[in-house]
């Protein structure tokens, strides 16, 4: 049971606000901001989470490894898919704020539910209500932007971030602490957890309410554009890998005329057809294609990876026989990769041309991570495998984040990467049923790290061969240019 750091991030644009007013004078945008930051710290804060696996296993609930592996966390996968997109609408619909609630009351029912629940049913019914607790997040990050004027989204979604970046750390860090140092029960720990998710929820009470939102309570000016523009922003033009001509197709878009703004009330029809139009005209870009192909199905593998790695060091070290790390090499690989995802920010290449290529080759170093985590039955060799599996992700994923992103309107934007998270839940459920649930094949944990490691080469292969052709179709075009040229001279 992941907190699913990264891609929670990324999942936090889902809901966007179509266009920002000014924040309400009452509270202006510093309070919002500080009670959402509060929020976010204290509900990352859970020192137990990198333990979860040794306490479902050791002597607090004495389940088997079957049971948490092939009968417990599958749970937590079709929770989420069952819950993403009816949470997607309550979210809107509901105005943020009880939304952000209900994940706060979830969190508190679920480290409750780790300490006193009892039995196989229990435990599947608390990793239930934490896939309502990661379906929820969406509502965290997304309130902001209603609160706040444009000009502020990237300060206070930098602010946001950080403070859920920084709870985490500290909670896996404290937790490290607290059982290598002082030897502490994983009770405890789970104990503090509660403790901190219990003041999240009572700050999110806290937080103004929202009088907008996307769909059901947007503001629309009484004139607006009718027709779409046709040509690329000539500033994306100047984004490194967006030089192509087949990305220039009519993505961004500028809904709105700055006059007197007022509420129009959506009903759920022309919502659902106005998300499916926005789909397909973004889906017609192969350059966000093949990005947002490659998210989907690399984020399905980093699921359940991170979602089993426990499971794979407790067989190679038993916590409770020896003593483990895991809490240290959880701070540790977010650390690096946000250091990572900082440096690629400052790499300038043709990502157009070299994208799919430079996705082969990392997605192969994160199979071979991931095989080397497997065959190598040594628990630091384990530990570092699994430090450049998360690294080479999130650097990838930033990547893309941004080659998607940067044609986007904010709308588009919010919708993009709300399908690709849905896709890659829909694959991981697929492989969880078949790989991993006890109803499917109920592979082993070495087994199944095999066949992630062989999922990521796959998506190599697949990748180098687009990849290879994308270049040669390309070379090919050039030379009949230049040959074209030289005729006409």
């Amino acid at each position: 049971m992941e907190a699913q750091g990264v891609l929670d991030g990324l999942r936090s644009r889902v809901l966007l606000p179509r266009r920002a007013g000014r924040a309400p004078r009452a509270f202006g945008w510093a309070l919002p901001t500080a009670v959402l930051c509060g929020y976010g710290f204290f509900a990352s804060l859970r020192p137990s989470e990198p333990f979860l696996t040794p306490y479902l296993l050791g002597p607090d609930k004495n389940l088997t490894e079957t049971q948490v592996f092939n009968e417990i966390y599958p749970v937590w996968t079709y929770s989420y898919l069952v819950l993403l997109f009816p949470v997607f609408l309550a979210t809107d619909y509901l105005r943020y704020k009880p939304v952000i609630l209900l994940q706060g009351l979830s969190l508190i029912v679920t480290w409750f539910m780790l300490l006193y629940a009892e039995g196989l049913l229990a435990i599947q019914f608390l990793e239930f209500f934490y896939g309502l607790v990661t379906a929820t997040e969406i509502a965290y990050y997304s309130y902001i932007y209603s609160v706040v004027d444009l000009t502020l989204y990237q300060k206070v979604t930098s602010y946001c971030r950080s403070a859920t970046l920084v709870g985490f750390t500290v909670g896996s860090v404290s937790g490290q602490i607290l059982v290598s140092v002082f030897d502490w029960p994983l009770f405890n720990l789970n104990v503090i957890s509660l403790t901190a998710v219990s003041v999240a929820f009572a700050m999110a009470w806290f937080l103004p309410m929202p009088q907008k939102s996307l769909f059901f309570h947007h503001r629309q000016s009484s004139t607006q554009v009718s027709k779409e523009t046709k040509v690329v922003d000539p500033a994306l033009k100047r984004v490194p890998g967006w030089e192509d001509v087949e990305s220039e197709i009519p993505l961004n878009r500028d809904d709105e005329h700055p006059a007197v703004q007022q509420e129009e009330r959506v009903d759920i029809v022309k919502v659902i057809k106005e998300l499916w139009q926005d789909f397909l005209r973004c889906y017609s870009s192969r350059p966000l294609l093949c990005w947002s192909v490659w998210w989907a199905l690399s984020t399905c593998g980093y699921f359940q990876v991170i979602n089993y790695a426990q499971g794979l060091w407790e067989k190679v070290l038993p916590s409770q026989t020896s003593q483990i790390y895991n809490g240290g090499v959880e701070a540790v690989s977010t650390l690096l990769g946000a250091v990572a995802v900082f440096v690629v920010g400052h790499i300038k290449t043709s990502w157009a041309t070299w994208g799919e290529i430079a996705l082969a080759m990392f997605s192969l170093c994160i199979a071979a991570a991931v095989y080397i985590m497997d065959s190598v039955h040594n628990i630091w060799v384990c530990y570092a495998s699994y430090v450049v599996f998360r690294i080479v992700y999130m650097l990838l994923i930033t990547i893309a984040t941004f080659q998607i992103a940067t044609n986007l309107s904010v709308e588009r934007y919010a919708l993009v990467f709300g399908v690709n998270t849905f896709i890659a839940l829909v694959l991981q459920t697929l492989l969880t049923l078949i790989v991993v649930d006890a109803k499917g094949l109920g592979l082993d944990i070495f087994t199944q790290f095999m066949i992630y490691a062989g999922y990521f080469a796959a998506i190599a292969v697949v990748f180098l061969i687009s990849g290879t052709c994308s270049i040669i179709r390309k070379s090919w075009k050039k030379e009949r240019r230049n040959e074209a040229t030289t005729d006409g001279a």
